[in-house]
């Protein structure tokens, strides 16, 4: 199923069908689940001068194909800033909440440009695509293309983790049409945690929280490609922690990522 009808029910209807095709192991895909939770949240402020700061995000439990209600509720609503939770039920308990900040532009002598270094790649046309192998790849990859640029692969039993490369819709699924901000939350997602290349043998890794700082507007199509970088920081215990950053083609930096991962391995 297209994002765009996917949209519209959760702008119309409480309840939603999520499609087959998403799956990410015995879950749905949580990047195609935080973009619906940003799309209702996104339904409910309607108010253009709004835009998005930040949000945070927990997988509560594994989300089924099928049925979900979404409930919504503004936390407060205040001159600038509009705060709100966005919640998927299923089988009446909470699976996924999503708690986002909304905010017009204020005037301030505060300006600070501290910025994370625009990693130096290939263009994506210079490197290896990703391609989907059904059977032995989550179902939810054949939606996008993958290049990765630095770092090893996932399952490589390298003695360090992280990586970098390139992501976009896959052309074959998803036709050329103008991104929308729920669409940048379904495609940052695709990456795996920057752990999984010092895997061995495949084995689970869940995202607990995640979290979106937001910082410029989406400009593009979702057949464009976007950079990416991961740093894990810790990792000890079944859990890591790490952060991300998401560049478009001109090199503005999108968003910054952090996530908490249970590590099965």
């Amino acid at each position: 199923m297209a994002l765009l009808p996917l949209y519209q029910q959760v702008e119309q209807q409480e309840w939603i069908d999520i499609p087959s095709g998403w799956l990410q192991g015995r879950t749905v895909f949580g990047g195609l689940i935080a973009g619906l939770l940003l799309q209702k949240a996104l339904s409910v402020v309607q108010d253009a001068a709004k835009q998005l700061l930040s949000c945070n995000i927990t997988f509560v439990g594994p989300v089924q194909q099928g049925q979900a209600r979404l409930s919504a509720e503004v936390l407060r609503e205040g001159k600038s800033v509009t705060s709100l939770e966005v919640r998927l039920w299923q089988d009446d308990a909470v699976q996924t909440i999503l708690i986002a900040s909304f905010g017009t532009q204020r005037d301030s002598r505060i300006h600070v440009q501290n910025l994370a270094q625009v990693p130096d790649y290939p263009t994506a046309e210079q490197l290896d695509k990703t391609f989907y192998l059904e059977g032995l790849m989550p179902e939810c990859l054949q939606h996008f293309e993958l290049c990765w640029a630095e770092g090893s692969y996932p399952m490589a039993g390298s003695k360090v983790p992280d990586f970098g490369g390139w992501a976009r819709f896959a052309p074959s699924l998803h036709p050329n049409r103008e991104m929308q901000l729920a669409d940048l939350f379904v495609l940052m997602d695709v990456w795996p945690p920057g752990v999984l290349p010092m895997f061995k043998i495949p084995a689970p890794a869940s995202s607990l929280t995640w979290q979106i700082t937001y910082l410029q507007p989406i400009v593009g199509q979702i057949q464009d490609w976007l950079k990416y970088k991961v740093v894990t920081e810790y990792a000890e215990h079944g859990y890591s922690t790490e952060y991300a950053h998401v560049w478009d083609q001109q090199n503005r930096l999108i968003a910054v990522l952090r996530q908490t991962v249970a590590v099965f391995a």
